[in-house]
């Protein structure tokens, strides 16, 4: 098998058109050089170099392997400056997971901010509405990051907290409570509810908030949906929990009022493996993540609940 480092040497020969020329640009002796090329002609079955007054020349195989030589040089530059941008985060792809009412909030405005500091970096972005699903992606290697609502971990991946994102009273227009700048959950016990979430831990989060004051809520819709629970709240079918970031466009026939006393607030955490090598480009959507979560205030935001940054995050 023919030595990659040799075929340089008798690149260096052939280029500067005698041994000693080589030498001196190798930084090798002249007999160095020439025990090189030897042992080049031996694995190759050929004489490379003929001489030409105090010079060489390439034969016809020297000539061919010269040639080679030099396309594995560029091939070797280009690799190394393509493993500099990757080991920088200039470059490299990234594999993510997550789920809707994350995708417009946080996923998009994150996915901005790495393009304008990491244009090299390619995204394979996909909605999932399985957590589990989320979970085994990213233990297995075939995602590098999900986004989940979680409160606890999972062998094999380590959760990075984002931001507790609180839930909100819809009320319909003429409710009772629709005059408050915020409501007390407590108040809400007797209220007939429309169902926001599926079983899970964003359902939970509601769940454990009100058992907090002593009731469970009465549901008589189940939507399971944030915008078709506000339908059927403008409709005067109930009120809704709803959170900040499933809130969307708000229906003509609603009221969005703060809760207090206690907040539900659902834990919206990113999943990574947790034997993952460092990758600056995972590294930067986390932290371009982390900046979607904790927005600049806007004009006109004011008086509106804001999304809190997870403590810890």
């Amino acid at each position: 098998m023919l030595d990659v480092r040799r075929m340089q040497v008798l690149r260096a020969v052939v280029d500067s058109g005698s041994v000693t020329g080589a030498a001196a640009v190798l930084g090798y002796t002249p007999s160095a050089v020439s025990q090189q090329v030897a042992v080049l002609e031996k694995e190759a079955g050929a004489e490379l170099l003929e001489r030409v007054g105090r010079g060489v020349r390439p034969t016809a195989a020297g000539l061919l392997l010269t040639e080679h030589a030099g396309a594995i040089g560029r091939q070797l530059a280009e690799a190394e400056a393509a493993l500099a941008d990757l080991l920088a985060g200039r470059s490299g792809r990234l594999s993510v997971r997550y789920f809707a009412t994350a995708g417009a909030g946080l996923v998009a405005p994150a996915v901005a901010r790495l393009r304008e500091l990491h244009p090299g970096v390619q995204l394979d972005l996909r909605l999932t509405g399985d957590p589990e699903n989320a979970f085994a992606e990213v233990r297995e290697g075939r995602a590098d990051l999900a986004l989940v609502v979680r409160t606890e971990g999972a062998s094999g991946v380590r959760l990075v907290p984002l931001l507790d994102d609180p839930y909100l009273a819809v009320l319909p227009r003429g409710h009772r409570l629709a005059a408050r700048r915020s409501v007390r959950l407590e108040e809400l016990a007797e209220e007939a509810f429309v169902g926001s979430e599926w079983p899970g831990p964003c359902l939970d989060a509601q769940l454990d908030a009100c058992a907090q004051v002593g009731f469970r809520p009465r549901f008589v819709v189940e939507s399971e949906d944030y915008l078709t629970a506000q339908g059927f709240v403008a409709a005067g079918l109930g009120v809704s929990l709803v959170p900040r970031l499933g809130l969307g466009s708000r229906h003509p026939g609603v009221v969005v009022r703060e809760v207090r006393d206690p907040v539900p607030v659902r834990a919206v955490q990113a999943v990574v493996r947790e034997t993952a090598p460092p990758q600056p480009a995972l590294e930067a959507f986390v932290e371009a993540l982390r900046a979607a979560a904790s927005p600049s205030p806007r004009p006109g935001d004011a008086g509106r609940p804001a999304v809190r940054p997870s403590r810890g995050s």
